[in-house]
Parts: structure tokens; sequence; C-alpha cells
């Protein structure tokens, strides 16, 4: 297990359940959240892959339910089992918790509801409690007080309280106002110690107004008196506090055991918010990161259409696609530092571990993940001051568990496979390493400077090369993976760009092996024709977009022409028929006015 956790930060999985932590409202989410890890069970990442879909196409119609102000009321409702009081704070984070269980599942309801989703028989559990829900917010007014209203008793408790206090200012205002005692004060003010209404007196006339001293201040110059008038009058409001008091524990305790009587249904319900809020949790991820849904196999594919590291931000992020066990079972990646090579390793590996926890990947829809039974890691620097070890012991030390725990359905992630040592026999280990791992049927990426596991992918069914572009020309990585082109080590271009002499490098070749350099050579061959194909696939594909533009155009055009020629058409027909129309209506009234003659001179000659 500690080594799978290793494995897990390798690939930097817990920065995606950081993110993902940061996306929940609640803190026993959050808490799931950061602590999730990957299922190897396929059936169980199909089910939590389609919770997460499900609540990715409901954020899709309507924005994200709320789960802010649920409270895990446990330790509350323990207490209230026992016969404990809970206090107002408690018991409004009750009603809190009843609220947000009611308007989350109001959220599904105003959803259509002729669409069903994987997320629904969550919604279907939340029980709302409407009765308890009113009562607490109708009881309670803040986190220190009662509304009046809580109950009839208290409403006229608090009444009569107000009217006495009312009163016994009345009574004080009197005395401090009064030209005969107004002398003996410190200030002509009204105000309290312990409950009761006091006045503020000078200390020399203390056996001069007569009273309970209650106070005194700092310097001992001011007594806080309260009269003797109104002592009685002040135990009365006492009294009448006292039974405030009581009657706001007695409702508290009839509220905290209400409470306990519905300690299930609501605990279970809150338990069913942790679960959705972790569920939409993911979904927002989703959302945020441009995820699709992967498609499961448990076959050893892993095809990624434009993957996306999420760890880097979106505008330098370079897509990488690649179909490991389709067309190649073990993919050797080459090409110079800080080219691509590792972070090509790490999206494998964190995609897999994402899927394996229910989340989408930031990738074109149709990738493929496939679940493995182990995904065995080495990659970085390993190594050991404590153990004495070097960084190539260290990485032999991992590479000596993961030859033991390789199976034919593991997926295995080497980095820089047999650096840190001689060249000639780090190449010959890393090679034999690699035939081992791929006569266990594991599908394997390792990362590599050696042109001998170039020649070895090329020479070798199922294992393919792979390399991270490089412009030579500005010295930077273009960070592409251009799958089946092995990478070139450009040192010598490099250095010549740099200003070392031709005569320097020319002298450097010479060193190089024949089979070497016609490695080299035709690996430059390849290079060369890949970049002719690119180029002329881009004039292609600009000779399409321009088709396709002059296509639109010239369809756009001739709808222009056939509405201007309909509109033409239209007019003509309607003038026709305006003018036969009116031709007609004359015809009619000529004809009319020969009948009328004819009419006429047939009774003249009668």
């Amino acid at each position: 297990m500690d080594n799978l956790k290793k494995y897990y930060n390798t690939l930097e999985l817990n920065k995606i359940l950081a993110q993902l932590s940061d996306n929940c409202a609640l803190c026993d989410a959050a808490f799931l959240a950061e602590n999730l890890t990957p299922s190897y069970d396929i059936s169980k990442i199909n089910s939590q892959l389609n919770k997460t879909n499900a609540a990715f196409n409901l954020l899709m119609r309507s924005q994200a339910p709320s789960f802010s102000n649920a409270v895990n009321n446990t330790q509350s409702f323990e207490r209230a089992k026992v016969g404990g009081i809970l206090n107002f704070k408690e018991l409004l984070q009750i009603g809190d918790t009843l609220r947000v269980i009611r308007s989350v599942k109001n959220w599904r309801n105003s959803i259509e509801s002729n669409i069903t989703t994987d997320v629904d028989y969550l919604f279907e559990k939340l029980q709302p409690n409407k009765y308890l829900e009113e009562k607490i917010f109708t009881s309670i007014k803040n986190e220190e007080d009662l509304n009046d209203d809580a109950s009839i008793a208290l409403r006229d408790i608090r009444r009569k309280i107000i009217s006495l206090s009312s009163s016994i200012r009345e009574r004080l205002d009197r005395i401090i106002r009064n030209q005969s005692t107004v002398k003996f004060l410190q200030e002509t003010i009204i105000t309290q110690r312990d409950g009761r209404f006091v006045v503020p007196v000078k200390s020399e006339y203390k056996g001069e107004f007569p009273g309970i001293v209650h106070d005194s201040s700092s310097s001992g110059a001011t007594l806080f008196i309260e009269p003797m008038p109104i002592v009685e009058i002040n135990n009365d409001l006492r009294v009448l506090k006292l039974k405030e008091q009581e009657e706001i524990e007695r409702i508290l305790a009839e509220l905290s055991n209400e409470a306990s009587s519905f300690a299930g249904s609501i605990t279970a319900s809150y338990n069913t918010l942790v679960k959705l809020c972790l569920i939409f949790a993911k979904a927002d991820l989703a959302h945020k990161m441009k995820a699709s849904l992967p498609i499961l196999n448990n076959e050893g594919r892993i095809v990624l259409k434009n993957a996306r590291h999420p760890l880097i931000a979106p505008e330098k992020v370079v897509p990488i696609s690649l179909n490991l066990g389709v067309d190649y079972n073990s993919l050797i990646i080459t090409g110079p530092n800080t080219g691509g090579k590792t972070v090509t390793l790490k999206t494998i590996g964190l995609f897999t571990l994402m899927t394996m926890c229910g989340l989408m990947i930031p990738a074109d829809d149709m990738s493929e993940i496939c679940v493995f039974d182990k995904i065995l890691v080495d990659i970085g620097d390993e190594q050991s001051i404590e153990q004495s070890l070097s960084t190539f012991s260290s990485h032999m030390v991992n590479i000596v568990s993961i030859l033991e725990n390789a199976t034919p359905f593991s997926l295995v992630l080497l980095d820089e496979l047999g650096a840190g040592t001689d060249p000639i026999e780090g190449a010959a280990l890393a090679k034999s390493i690699l035939i081992n791992l791929a006569n266990k049927g594991s599908r394997i990426v390792a990362t590599t400077h050696y042109a001998e596991l170039k020649a070895y992918a090329l020479d070798t069914d199922s294992v393919e090369n792979a390399s991270c572009e490089f412009n030579v020309e500005t010295l930077k990585p273009t960070y592409r993976l251009l799958i089946g082109i092995p990478g070139r080590s450009n040192a010598f271009a490099i250095s010549s760009k740099l200003g070392i002499s031709s005569d320097i490098i020319d002298n450097a070749k010479n060193f190089i092996s024949d089979d070497n350099r016609r490695f080299e050579n035709i690996i430059s061959s390849l290079e060369g024709e890949r970049q002719k194909l690119e180029s002329e696939r881009k004039a292609i594909e600009e000779l399409r977009i321009n088709i396709e533009k002059d296509k639109i155009d010239s369809e756009r055009k001739n709808a222009e022409i056939n509405e201007k020629y309909n509109n033409i058409v239209d007019k003509a027909r309607s003038d026709a028929e305006n003018i036969i129309s009116s031709a007609r209506l004359k015809s009619d009234h000529l004809l009319n006015e020969i009948d009328d003659i004819k009419r006429s001179i047939n009774k003249e000659n009668a």
C-alpha cells in the first residue's frame, strides 16, 4: 500500500484530489475527496463515472445545487439522545442542514422529471422535514436568543418584563431628576448591575442616599446603588427574568427532544448530501478541466485523443494523442531533456488513476482507459542519502519491485530507464528489462536517450518509437508527441547553433561508429519526411478550409441570388395580377356602359 501511495503521488494524483477537495462545500465531502483511492474494480469505476457524468449533464441544464451550511450534527444528536439540552447554535445548525436537504431535493425536482439519471436514487433518499425546520427557525432568533413567539408563555413573560422595566425606569427617572437628590449623583443616568437597575452615586453621599450598593468604580469615587423605593419592584423583575430563563430552557429541551427523535433520518440524509456533494464536485472539476467521459476496458487499451495534463496551464499545455495496447504494447519515447517526455508519462498514468477514482479526463470524446490491476511507476530522482544509495541504485531497487509485481494486466511507466551508469551497460540492462516486462504482457511506456532502445523499438513487433519534437532553430521543445518517429539527440545541431566551431563538430562526428551514424541518418531522413508530410498535410488542410469557405460563400451567394430572383418573380406576378385586375374592372365598366346605351336606344325605338 505504501508503494501504491508513492506511485499515486509521483503521478500527482494528490494534487488533483486537492483540487477536488477545494470544490467540495461540505467538510466531510472534502475529506472524502482528499482521501479518494483508485478502484481496480471495473464495474465500480463504471458506476462512479456514470454518476459523475449524470451530475455533469444536470449541471449543463441548471446551476449547481448549494450544499453550503449543512453540518454533521452527529455529536449534537448523541447528547440530545441522553437528555442533553442543545444550545441555540446547535439547533440552528440542525435547521440549516434540514434547509439544505429540502433545497437540494427541490433543485432536482425543478429539472425535467422525464429525465432519469444515475444519481436520482440519491436525491430520492433525501428526507426533508419542514415541520422541524420551521419550528427551529420560528423559535430561535439567532445564536444567543429565542423569538418572543417561541411560546405563548415566553411572549407573556417578556411583555411583563418590558412593562416592569419601563415602570422602574420611570421611577428612577423621577429620582435622578429630583432637585433634592441630584446633588448626590455622579451622573444623571440609569444603568444596570447584575440585572438590577441602579444609579451612580458619589461615594461621600453613601449614607444620605438610602439603597443597596451593587458595585463601585475602579477609583472608588462612584457607588452604583439600587434605591430602596425600587428594590421590591427590581425583585419582581428578577423573578420574571428567572421565569424567562426557565421557559427558554424548557423550549430548548423540547426542541432538543424533537431533534433527537428525527436524528436517524436527518443523519442519513446528511450522509447522502455528502455523497452528492462529492459527485457534483467531480462534475464541476470536469467542467473546469473541459473533461470528457472515458470509455472503460480491461483489455489493456489506452487511447488518448488530445489529452491535456490538468496541472499545466491551459494556454501552455500541448495535447498528446496515443493508442497504447492497440497498434503497440510498448512505447519508447525519446527526445531532449525538458521536452515533455516525463509529462507524457505522467499524463498516461494520471489519467488512468483519475478514471479509477471516478473522475472524467481532460481529453476528447471517445478516449479509452484500461482498468489495470497495477500501475507501477519509476519516475524522478530516487537518490536516497539515508540508505547511501546512488540514483542508479535507488532506481534499480524500484525496478526490482516492479519486475516482481508486474503482470499481463499491469501498466508500467519508466522514466530514463538505465540512466545513471555506464551507457553501454545501462542500455543493455534497459533493453533486457523492457523485454522481460513485454514477455509478461504488461503495457509499457518508457523514456530514454539510448539509441539502442530506439533500434529495439524499430526491430520489435508491438514496440513503437515516439519522440518529443524539438525546434533546432529556436533551441526550444515544442512538446508535441510524435508517434512512430524516434527522437534525435540534436547535440551537434544545438552545439553548432550555440557557437561551437564546425571543425570541432566535424571531428566529433568521426568518433561516432558507422552504425550509429547510419542510424542517426535514418532518423534524420524520417524526420525530414515527417516534416515534409506535415507541411503537405497543413497545405491540404488549408486548401480544404479554403474550399469549404468558398463553398459556403458560393452557397450564400446562390441563396441571395435565388432570393432576389424569387422576389422579382413574386413582384412581377403581383404586378401582372394588378394589371389584369385593373383591365377587368375597366372592361366590366365599358360593358356596363354599352348595356346602358343599348337599353336607352331600345327605349327610344319603342
